[in-house]
């Protein structure tokens, strides 16, 4: 059975690393994200996702860049979302240095280019981003646009939508969970995991350790955090200590902890 991953999302506006609060981005945590990669290649964490949160578009030429720069230093799995709005810019991100492509408004606006995407490098290049949110009734449904439009579809709809249209993974973030440190959505990750085809990464809402185990209890294949990697000292590697000593097969340098 494949070994449970450990990720830190870093989440970058016009350069900058900043911190997410229900998809709300003020707060500068680095000015530079590559002092923050180099940080995690310290502390053994098995993937890096970097999303491009900038309010522009053409803000996509910028993000090439850093994560240019970014990928010079990071040592294991990259994978980068935002602005990816056609094939040219997808190009760029992976001659770039990254890995995977995270992918959102496309899977409601523009379901060719998810096709071409997933068909030319591969459904495992292809990460859905799904973001959810609860609506006026109480029901949690899927949000695109950097979670400012309602697609009118639950969670399961999208997962089957997503899939079909060539996704290879889920990076499910709930925008009501998003920096309020109580946990992932736990409904609704276990009923993805449940159903899923492809790997899911719980996102989301992280404050503990223990939060983390409970995202691995619900099925999660990976669990990722952003704001608390970037405010406590060896974060991932504590993170993964806590994991290893309730029993999760995870790694560390290159080698098991259980």
């Amino acid at each position: 059975m494949p070994k449970k991953r450990l990720i830190a999302v870093l989440i970058v506006r016009d350069g900058k690393v900043v911190q997410s609060i229900r998809f709300k981005h003020t707060n500068v945590i680095h000015s530079n994200p590559v002092h923050a990669i180099e940080a995690f290649n310290k502390w053994a964490v098995d993937e890096i996702v970097v999303l491009n949160v900038s309010r522009q578009p053409d803000a996509s030429g910028h993000f090439a860049e850093v994560v240019s720069r970014v990928s010079r230093h990071c040592f294991v799995p990259l994978s980068v979302g935002g602005w990816i709005i056609d094939s040219s810019i997808a190009a760029r991100l992976l001659r770039s240095g990254a890995d995977k492509l995270v992918l959102n408004t496309a899977f409601q606006d523009d379901h060719d280019l998810v096709h071409v995407l997933s068909r030319r490098y591969g459904r495992q290049c292809i990460v859905c981003s799904m973001d959810v949110k609860r609506n006026a009734e109480g029901e949690t449904e899927v949000m695109v646009d950097r979670g400012r439009r309602a697609t009118g579809k639950s969670p399961l709809e999208w997962l089957r939508h997503t899939e079909e249209l060539g996704a290879g993974e889920i990076l499910f973030n709930s925008i009501d969970n998003d920096g309020a440190r109580k946990g992932y959505d736990l409904d609704t990750l276990e009923l993805l995991c449940a159903k899923s085809n492809v790997p899911v990464i719980a996102f989301g809402g992280v404050q503990t350790w223990h939060h983390l185990m409970q995202g691995i209890n619900a099925g999660a294949d990976a669990v990722a955090a952003a704001n608390i990697f970037h405010y406590t000292e060896q974060a991932t590697r504590k993170a993964k200590s806590y994991l290893a000593d309730h029993g999760v097969d995870v790694r560390v340098e290159g080698r098991s902890l259980v």
